[in-house]
This record gives structure tokens, sequence and C-alpha cells, in this order.
């Protein structure tokens, strides 16, 4: 039987992942996929598989798509999940049972496992990653944040127990795209609250980014992959920060000449 759920999605040319997601979803009452103007067969795999797409034609940040597509969504319970996680049968049935017994909360969090490059990650920082996915219609909202937004809730907070999971990262050509692309959002987010940067900052920020997922955050008990994961987590801090220094003499240089 179907959950009294609408599980919300975002999409740009996922065509590898979206049918996958949505299978696993297959239990949810409604899902609503927002895309962004894909030019692969995203779209077409989406509405083949059941959800109810709608298209938009410009790209204002995450935050602000999935609210888009929490405006959409007509359940008690809106379910949060990008196409490239998967909601394992467990989970499924934790959250069935959260929504149905108990009425204690208002959203949950659910611990999150995420692949890098072929192998789930427990170390470094990404994991348990535990973020809240899970929220009765009407009580959160997305930060309005370009990248890396977050659901701000209005109530009391659950924690569920089993994984969902997140293939993020197939290959180092994909770590590679999406650095740049996260870079460049976070220099942007960071141009909007006034920041400033510089060279050094740039560096400083990229060492101590690599120190704490490489060893505070005991990257290096996840083998080679572990040391890869934080050198690019470390080159993503470096770029960031360089592009906003870049963007700012960009600036000053024009407001001079």
């Amino acid at each position: 039987m179907d959950s009294p759920i609408s599980a919300i999605i975002i999409t740009l040319n996922e065509s590898k992942n979206i049918s996958e997601c949505i299978d696993s979803l297959r239990w949810c009452r409604e899902i609503i996929v927002v895309d962004s103007g894909s030019t692969d067969d995203t779209v077409a795999r989406a509405r083949d598989a059941g959800a109810r797409v709608h298209i938009t034609e410009d790209w204002p940040g995450f935050g602000v798509q999935k609210n888009r597509a929490l405006a959409l969504a007509t359940q008690p319970w809106i379910l949060s999940i990008d196409a490239d996680e998967r909601v394992s049968p467990a989970l499924a049935r934790e959250i069935q049972m959260a929504i149905a017994e108990n009425n204690r909360f208002d959203a949950y969090a659910v611990p999150r496992l995420s692949s890098y490059c072929g192998q789930y990650m427990r170390h470094g920082g990404w994991y348990p990653d535990v973020i809240v996915r899970l929220f009765r219609r009407g009580k959160a909202r997305f930060s309005d944040a370009l990248v890396h937004e977050s659901v701000q809730v209005q109530g009391t907070i659950g924690r569920l127990h089993h994984h969902l999971y997140h293939e993020s990262f197939h290959d180092l050509e994909q770590v590679l795209v999406k650095l740049n692309v996260y870079s460049t959002s976070g220099a942007q987010m960071m141009l909007r609250d006034n920041r400033s940067s510089g060279v050094l900052t740039a560096l400083v920020h990229g060492w101590w980014t690599f120190i704490r997922c490489y060893v505070l955050k005991l990257g290096f008990l996840d083998g080679r992959l572990g040391y890869v994961l934080a050198m690019s987590n470390a080159h993503g801090a470096y770029y960031r920060y360089l592009k906003l220094w870049l963007i700012n003499k960009k600036r000053s240089q024009e407001k001079q000449g």
C-alpha cells in the first residue's frame, strides 16, 4: 500500500540515475520531478517511470528549485531525494512506520552513505552524513542557497536509522565536473555575503580542508580513495576561495577603469 508521501526530485541530465531513483520510491503516493532543461532523456524516463514532471526554463539554484518542487506537492508528508540517491527497502519500511505510528516529530533526519569512484566512504566527514529529508508539508522549507541547501524545519526533528544510499561520484571525471560547478556556486554565495579572499586565503582553506578530511575525520581509514577524496575536497575549497578573489579583483578593476 502506498504512503501519503510526496517524493520530490530536481533534475538536470540525470538519465543514468532517474529510473533507479524512482524505482526506489514506488511506495510513495506521489513522485514529482522538477527538471531544469535536460538535454538527454531524463524527462521521458521520469514520465515513463510514473513521475509527474514539471519543466522550468531557468536555474535559480538548488534551494529555490527544491522549493518549487515543494510547492507542487499535495501529500501530508514530503520526502526530498536527489536523482543519484536510493531509498533502501529497510529505510522505506522505517519511514512508513514512522509516519504511521509516531506523531511526535515534524521532520526526520536520515543517515546517508555516499559512494566515491565506486567505494562507499565511511570516514573523511562523509559518514554518518545525517540530513533532514522527510518532513510534514507546511513545517519546513529549503534555504535559498545556490548549492548545499538545507531543510529549515519549524518543529521537532527525529532520527531514522537505515541508510539513504548516495551514488554520488561514479568516476574522477564526474568529480572534476562537480568540483568546478560547486566551487563556482560557492564563490557566488560568498560574494553575495560580501566575503573577500586572496591567494593565501585560498591556500590555507585548501590545506585545512585536506587535514580535516584526511586526518581529523579519519579519511585515511578509507584507503587510497580516502586520500583522493581528501585531495578533491581540498581542491574544491581552494578553487572556491580563489574564484572569489578573482571575481572581486575583476570588479575592482572595472570600477577603476
